[in-house]
């Protein structure tokens, strides 16, 4: 019988085998390939976890409960998946900042807040705080603005 659990477990199955199978694609330096932790080994004990936990939810008995789909908003699902693609192509080139709060206002707009003010507060600082940890904290660099505004 297909329930919520068992179709959480499916799915978690599915994606840590996906996991387990592309981790030699994280490179190993030649001098940590004798060492006990690399950049594998990590990935590799989530991948193993992930899908033991899985099967073992997928094992064990059923409850009574069935799958219910009536009630899911399906409009604002499908709308949110487009507008994370939408990010996925614009993030590039027009920049971490201005495509990352635009995704964050959509999404916001889709899930139903109206309020102009809370979109703003609840979006666009947070995208300038998390730019700002990840290049001045972390060390890592994102592209903030659009390329023909670049330096």
């Amino acid at each position: 019988m297909l329930t919520r659990d068992r179709i959480g477990a499916l799915l978690m199955l599915v994606f840590s085998l996906f996991y387990w199978l592309h981790i030699d694609d994280i490179r190993v330096l030649p001098f940590q390939a004798s060492s006990a932790m690399t950049g594998q080994t990590i990935p590799e004990i989530l991948a193993v976890l992930g899908i033991g936990l899985s099967v073992l939810a997928l094992l064990r008995p059923s409850s009574s409960e069935k799958l219910v789909l009536t009630g899911f908003q399906w409009r604002r699902a499908a709308l949110i998946c487009l507008l994370m693609i939408a990010y996925g192509f614009t993030v590039r080139p027009v920049g971490f900042l201005i495509s990352t709060s635009l995704f964050l206002i959509g999404s916001i707009v889709v899930l139903g807040e109206r309020r102009l003010w809370v979109i703003l507060v609840a979006s666009v600082p947070l995208v300038v705080l998390f730019w700002a940890l990840m290049t001045q904290v972390l060390g890592v660099f994102i592209e903030p603005w659009p390329e023909f505004l670049g330096e």
